[in-house]
């Protein structure tokens, strides 16, 4: 009989993510796995289903180059808050986190939110330590609207880059949102008109999907509209996950078509790098090299591309599969 052989990156990525969940469970004194409301004990056996759909999920990973089993898993990470929330409206305040401190499900109020409210920091603070662990891939994996942005930019047959008029746009946008928010803050604004402000905002957003994303084939919404993506690119460099070209190619430029962010122009290729505001370290592009030459790398640390793929992989799969489970707003 042969015995079963588990991957060694499952086995990691089960191990941490049931570590950070018994964190959850044992020092964050609110209920926050969705079963641990009802008894600790279920909330127990819903952290180890989660561990165990990491360690399954980080093998899947590791063997698809193309980007599609991170679609899967980034999409069902976005029903499963969305349902949620849904529940939570019509009346099942189970399935809400803090139902009288519920926002709008707009990423933007992760910055713009605690700027008014002047507290509730859950999420930024979340968002925060996500970054700094695997950079922008937040924006790739953990985004529980990113993910319909991919769709719609995966209707375009290749995509059109937006360059020339990205930089300005993205800076201001950035900067107003948490402006606006300080404003509404000093000026004692209602909740009313915060909230009318916040849902507009996030209407507009989903436009941008639905016309620019579709026709231009990139996530126009993330890599322009969205201040949480300049955000998490920027803190994301303190991060020491990278994803490099290396010596030896021939600008074919097959990653550019394989890229949905934009990151890989002519410009960016010939540095030996996506470019660091627009990368969110998916990894899509790696399987179009036909030399083999794009992977992650470590910086600092002498791992080959595989082992630093590796280890990208268990970080942020334990860190999805956790947030999976407090997926609530």
């Amino acid at each position: 009989m042969t015995a079963l052989r588990i991957p060694r990156i499952s086995i990691w990525s089960f191990i941490l993510t049931l570590g950070l969940l018994a964190v959850v469970q044992l020092v964050v004194p609110r209920p926050m796995l969705l079963l641990q409301r009802l008894t600790p004990a279920l909330g127990w056996i819903e952290a180890v289903a989660l561990a165990s759909y990491a360690g399954w999920i980080a093998h899947r990973l590791s063997v698809d180059h193309s980007g599609r089993w991170r679609r899967r898993i980034w999409t069902l990470f976005s029903m499963v808050f969305f349902a949620q929330l849904a529940l939570g409206v019509a009346g099942q305040e189970f399935f809400l986190m803090a139902p009288p401190r519920m926002h709008l499900p707009v990423p933007a109020l992760i910055l713009a939110g605690p700027l008014y409210r002047g507290d509730h920091f859950f999420m930024l603070i979340l968002f925060v330590a996500t970054t700094l662990l695997v950079g922008p891939a937040w924006c790739s994996y953990l985004c529980y609207l990113g993910a319909w942005d991919q769709r719609a930019a995966d209707c375009a047959r290749k995509p059109r880059g937006i360059h020339n008029v990205r930089p300005v746009l993205r800076g201001t946008i950035t900067l107003l949102v948490p402006a606006t928010a300080i404003v509404l803050r000093v000026l004692g604004s209602s909740a009313a008109l915060a909230g009318a402000l916040a849902l507009t905002f996030g209407l507009l957003g989903i436009v941008v999907m639905l016309v620019v994303s579709r026709r231009r084939g990139v996530l126009v919404h993330c890599t322009l509209y969205c201040p949480v993506g300049l955000v998490a690119t920027l803190l994301g460099r303190i991060s020491p996950f990278r994803v490099v070209i290396s010596d030896g190619c021939d600008g074919c430029m097959r990653c550019r078509v394989a890229c949905r962010y934009d990151a890989l122009d002519r410009e960016a290729v010939a540095a030996g790098r996506p470019h660091p505001t627009l990368c969110t370290l998916c990894g899509d592009c790696l399987s179009s090299c036909p030399t083999a030459l794009l992977g992650y790398r470590l910086m600092g640390l002498p791992l080959d591309a595989s082992s630093a793929r590796t280890l990208f992989l268990v970080l942020v799969v334990a860190l999805h599969a956790a947030t999976l489970g407090l997926a609530r707003i």
